[in-house]
């Protein structure tokens, strides 16, 4: 395939400025403020993670903050809940997801509806009957406004115990409820149809996308948002996809839509990009200073975030005290385009700050030594207090 193609040759230097462009994180306010400047960035992005940990702010409010200076929660919300321009779905992981993308998620919501779903197979037609009956009935609900439920054993650490819930869970792949509001991580559920229109005509249901669809969509999202993309960086934890989305890219390279390239240092590992975006490539990169999430998309592939930066971000909540490196809850710091720190926080609510845990420099020290440097990164930690606390 690519083989034969003449291949661009790229340093990793430009590789981590076509990436840091397509994460929009080398300008500071790249997509606007307001609602419509989240709309704007879920859309960009493709989809923006969901997390529960909440030791500083949650991963969804960071992702966007790290993109829009004037991002509030409440813009999230209006998104979601009365724009819904947003809607909730799984990607790798749970997060927000445009909802033009919806019917590129409906092959997956009818195959679960279709076959079941493996996280939820003991929830019963009983069960599925009760939620559903008491959603129609009184309108759109959350799990505490179920309480009649006689609960049952975990079947994992973060099963629930209600049945009920398992089956507004089932119910949410299926597509026949969907997460019509947030709050914190209490999520009310709705009929998907009555939640954007389709029950009363005031909207057409998307017509659900075929699987040669759903591949370029695929395919194109990575491009938009990563720039340069991989095999595994486009099908990240759908190795599934991968047969399917190397047949697409051989057929863009013969027509040339997609260039191959040769990314310094990384052996027979493949990438492919856009001609227009290796022909703005650019030499300078940006000054500013980033506090990511380790959710962040920068940061969620680590293989590609090390190959990259050649930096191993390590995630150690769940690593005993004693064997962690760079604390709890540690954040990585993009300076430019190097990750330069990792900084563990916690956000101590009550006292109204933000408490440093550790501070972990990584990567080689910068001409000059890292006094101006971490002058800049403080400046940027008081904007991020500052975002943790209001309210």
């Amino acid at each position: 395939m690519s083989r034969t193609a003449n291949i661009h040759p790229l340093t990793k230097a430009e590789a981590r400025r076509i990436w840091l462009r397509a994460q929009r994180l080398d300008s500071s306010v790249p997509f606007g403020e307001g609602p419509q400047a989240t709309a704007a960035a879920v859309e960009h992005l493709g989809y923006v993670q969901i997390d529960t940990i909440n030791v500083i702010e949650r991963s969804h409010h960071h992702i966007l903050w790290s993109r829009i200076p004037a991002y509030r929660r409440a813009d999230l919300r209006q998104a979601q809940s009365i724009d819904k321009s947003v809607f909730e779905y799984w990607t790798h992981a749970l997060s927000y997801v445009p909802s033009k993308d919806l019917r590129f998620f409906m092959p997956a919501m009818k195959l679960h509806k279709r076959e079941g779903h493996r996280w939820f197979g003991s929830v019963t037609p009983a069960d599925m009957r009760k939620v559903l009956r008491l959603v129609r009935r009184d309108g759109a609900l959350t799990i505490r406004d179920i309480d009649d439920d006689v609960l049952t054993e975990k079947e994992h650490l973060w099963a629930s115990r209600k049945p009920s819930k398992r089956a507004l869970q089932l119910a949410f792949y299926t597509g026949v409820l969907t997460i019509s509001e947030r709050t914190g991580m209490l999520k009310t559920y709705d009929l998907m149809a009555r939640h954007f229109g389709w029950d009363d005509g005031s909207n057409l249901p998307p017509k659900s996308a075929s699987p040669r669809e759903a591949m370029a969509y695929l395919l194109d999202r990575a491009l938009r948002a990563q720039g340069l993309v991989s095999l595994d960086s486009i099908c990240h934890l759908d190795a599934p996809s991968k047969a399917a989305i190397r047949r697409l890219i051989e057929a863009r390279v013969r027509t040339g839509e997609l260039v191959p390239v040769g990314l310094e240092d990384t052996g027979k590992q493949e990438h492919w990009a856009r001609p227009e975006t290796l022909e703005r490539v650019g030499a300078a990169a940006s000054d500013l200073v980033h506090i990511l999430s380790p959710f962040d998309p920068l940061v969620i592939q680590r293989k590609r975030t090390e190959l990259f930066f050649g930096y191993g971000h390590r995630f150690e909540a769940y690593v005993p005290k004693e064997k962690r490196l760079f604390g709890y809850f540690a954040l990585p710091v993009l300076a430019g385009d190097d990750i330069v720190a990792a900084i563990d926080l916690k956000t101590d609510r009550k006292a109204r700050k933000l408490l440093m845990q550790k501070w972990n420099w990584v990567g080689a020290s910068p001409k000059g030594g890292r006094k101006d440097l971490k002058r800049r990164i403080e400046e940027e930690l008081h904007r991020f207090e500052q975002f943790q606390l209001a309210d």
